[in-house]
């Protein structure tokens, strides 16, 4: 068959979505980049919030109305969503042919085989079984790629599904973590991104202590590797040894995405969220006193039940003062299993989208003045392609990971910049959040 992936949700989704990819392929079938020309598709399916549902709902209802013209003859939903709506998945979408749980990435081609054949294949394997070590083919450009380093998660939190959807925390082997890396670079990958539900936990299952230092300097010991992000740190868990660690290895950018979702002591203990406002105002300094320079990106949930004027004014007088470069804002979602659902006192939407806008403005004027700081310095940019609407290129520095944070445009008046090739840009100005800068020379 020729079979197209939909990959919805995060980037630890994706992995799972590059891994059946390989599989797809190793089973001998075709990947078809095109839906609409696909005998088979897979949506990927992301179930962290009811609108993330939604979303998959709306993919496979739209698949579904391709179906009745003939393409694609199988329709199969896997992931998170699945894993959520196990019990009526099926029922309630009939444009569906089969579905696999979060436990049964690996068993992609016996469903889909299964599918074309007839079958209503219905496979929920062990979500606490360890990670999967199976091979992917990346669905990133070739330049960067995402490494997951470890599987499910134990914290727990009010607000979240993920342990029941993705199971108890399991670290990768650090081994088979290097290998994994080393390969892509050899392959032309420059940027490695660790993720996980929380990276900072790695290694406390296999080795009984937080590993995540050593293994980013082996990581940065790869030849040929020329950026390290780290994303998900949980902030009572960023050692002093690991701030070390990505301080002393040039190949670590210096970028921490350390989600902090709220300051307010109270609403930080009905988030179920490990440490305090005190504790993450020292956390603050130490990044800023050890890795000066740093850029700093978290998210913030805003609208938790029971959340007060006074309390979001806290969050935000907190946000003013410390001044995170880059952040997520999010309105609190009651989900339906999770304990934060059951609480009283739930916030009106018009109030969440109220607060919601008040954090973003915060942070705009924050990415403003970070920005203007950089007038007039160069900084190394890996292009990521040319804009024709704008008229030039585009790239990212190490201060903005794919996807969530902005980009660096630049004019390069004396050759053509190529795709994922790191050049020196000069910042010249800003537009709408983004830097805007000239390219003087590639960097060696």
């Amino acid at each position: 068959m020729n079979v197209a992936v939909i990959s919805l949700g995060c980037s630890k989704n994706l992995v799972n979505s590059e891994q059946m990819m390989w599989l797809i392929e190793r089973g001998g079938h075709t990947l078809c980049a095109h839906p609409e020309a696909a005998d088979a598709v897979v949506v990927n399916t992301c179930g962290f919030l009811e609108s993330a549902c939604s979303e998959a709902v709306e993919t496979v209802i739209e698949l579904g109305l391709q179906k009745q013209n003939g393409r694609p003859r199988v329709i199969l939903a896997a992931g998170c969503m699945v894993e959520r709506h196990r019990r009526d998945v099926m029922a309630d979408l009939p444009e569906i042919d089969g579905v696999i749980g979060c436990g049964s990435f690996d068993e992609i081609v016996t469903a889909l085989e299964a599918a074309a054949a007839g079958e209503r294949p219905e496979l929920f394997g062990d979500i606490n079984a360890p990670a999967s070590e199976t091979p992917r083919i990346l669905g990133t450009p070739g330049y960067y790629a995402y490494i997951k380093i470890a599987e499910g998660c134990d914290n727990r939190c009010a607000y979240c599904l993920i342990p029941s959807l993705r199971g108890k925390y399991r670290s990768r082997k650090r081994e088979a973590i290097a290998d994994e890396a080393r390969e892509l670079v050899q392959n032309g990958v420059k940027e490695l991104i660790l993720v996980a539900q929380d990276t900072t936990r790695y290694g406390l299952d296999l080795y009984g202590q937080r590993a995540l230092p050593g293994l980013v300097e082996e990581l940065c010991g790869i030849d040929g590797l020329d950026w390290l992000r780290l994303h998900y740190l949980y902030p009572d868990d960023v050692s002093d040894e690991l701030l070390d660690v990505i301080a002393s290895q040039p190949k670590c950018v210096k970028y921490l995405d350390i989600p902090i979702q709220h300051c307010n002591d109270r609403i930080l203990r009905s988030m179920g969220r490990r440490g305090d406002k005190d504790a993450l105002e020292r956390l603050v300094r130490r990044v800023r006193s050890k890795i000066p320079g740093a850029v700093l990106r978290t998210s913030v949930i805003v609208g938790l039940p029971g959340e007060t004027d006074a309390e979001f004014e806290e969050l935000c007088d907190f946000l003013r003062r410390t001044k995170w470069e880059r952040a997520g804002v999010f309105e609190y979602s009651a989900e339906d299993g999770t304990a934060a659902a059951e609480m009283e006192d739930q916030v009106d939407d018009d109030v969440k989208a109220r607060r919601r806008e008040i954090v973003e403005q915060i942070q705009s004027g924050v990415m403003d003045e970070f920005n203007a700081r950089h007038n007039g310095k160069t900084l190394d940019v890996l292009c990521e392609g040319y804009d024709r609407a704008a008229g030039c290129y585009y790239g990212r520095s190490q201060y903005d990971a794919p996807e969530v944070d902005g980009k660096v445009f630049f004019m390069s008046k004396k050759k053509k910049a190529q795709e994922g090739e790191f050049v020196k840009v000069a910042v010249t100005g800003t537009i709408d959040g983004d830097m805007l800068g000239e390219a003087r020379f590639e960097r060696k």
